[in-house]
């Protein structure tokens, strides 16, 4: 079945696509030294104050469901371990103001090999009233070691199309009434919504598997599984550029007669045809009710 997306939907994200030539597109490189330094103060300071250091005002962890990064760090008194990562996979908007990284991590709470445990994270940052990129939304899911190692995938992207916005309310409904049309038709038919939404080299993570890459190999997993997947947006937001967005919300997921309940994340990038494609999406499991 082939779903239409909102006209007027796309029509709002090609309002203004005119601009001055002379503006120059921002550098993905700053958003992995960004996480790049924010690894390095987790392992000198500790997983706690390093994600304090980092923290956006209303950035959100998932310690099972969303919450603040400072109401849940700054309530413990440390957290143990030691956690480590590498950014493969990367994007920044045209005006650097939204960006995300995604790759392996290693927890370790101990002292032999059996203590560590091996994943998948997905950070997305959000530049500050000083233009610093800070942590909005970070979140993993596990999986069991592999030797395979991922491809790296840093793009800069194109020079900005429009002025910036300044309206917020504006891209962020567009990125809300964009996720809502996919959950809705999420209820007709799984696969036919990701055939119609998903960016065909999109990246797909989820609970005890290796992240997906492609349309294709996420299709199939899906039927092979037998998942079907309702889902409600909580909230969403866009670049100030118009060319990148995320989404998060609440999922339950049926995978054969077992009904659990998930978080989701959504990062999305228009296309050449301004429509809005998922190019990341990540599950992260919650207690059931």
């Amino acid at each position: 079945m082939n779903f239409k997306k909102s006209l007027i939907i796309i029509a709002l994200s090609s309002t203004g696509l005119s601009v001055s030539a002379q503006q120059k597109a921002a550098q993905v490189q700053t958003v992995i030294t960004a996480e790049d330094n924010f690894n390095k103060l987790v392992a000198r300071k500790g997983i706690k104050d390093g994600f304090l250091s980092v923290a956006d005002a209303e950035g959100i962890v998932f310690k099972p469901e969303a919450i603040k990064i400072n109401e849940f760090y700054s309530k413990i008194d440390k957290q143990p371990g030691t956690l480590s990562w590498i950014p493969k996979y990367a994007r920044i908007s045209a005006n650097g103001d939204m960006a995300f990284t995604a790759g392996p991590y290693v927890y370790q709470n101990g002292k032999s090999d059996e203590d560590k445990v091996y994943g998948d994270y997905v950070s997305i940052w959000r530049a500050d009233a000083d233009n610093k990129l800070k942590l909005l939304i970070d979140l993993g899911i596990q999986h069991p070691e592999t030797e395979l190692t991922a491809n790296t995938d840093f793009k800069d992207p194109e020079p900005p199309k429009s002025a910036p916005s300044k309206d917020p309310f504006l891209g962020k409904g567009i990125i809300v009434n964009t996720d809502k049309t996919f959950n809705h038709t999420l209820d007709i038919s799984t696969l036919g919504t990701y055939k119609e939404f998903f960016n065909p080299e999109g990246h797909f993570y989820f609970p005890g598997f290796q992240p997906i890459t492609g349309i294709d190999k996420t299709m199939k997993f899906l039927n092979n599984e037998g998942i079907s997947i309702s889902a409600e947006t909580l909230t969403a937001g866009r670049s100030t550029s118009g060319d990148l967005a995320y989404s998060y919300g609440k999922a339950r997921i049926k995978k054969g007669n077992i009904v659990s309940n998930y978080s989701y994340v959504r990062i999305w990038q228009p296309d050449a045809n301004h429509r809005w494609n998922i190019v990341l999406e990540i599950f992260s499991a919650i207690e059931n009710e």
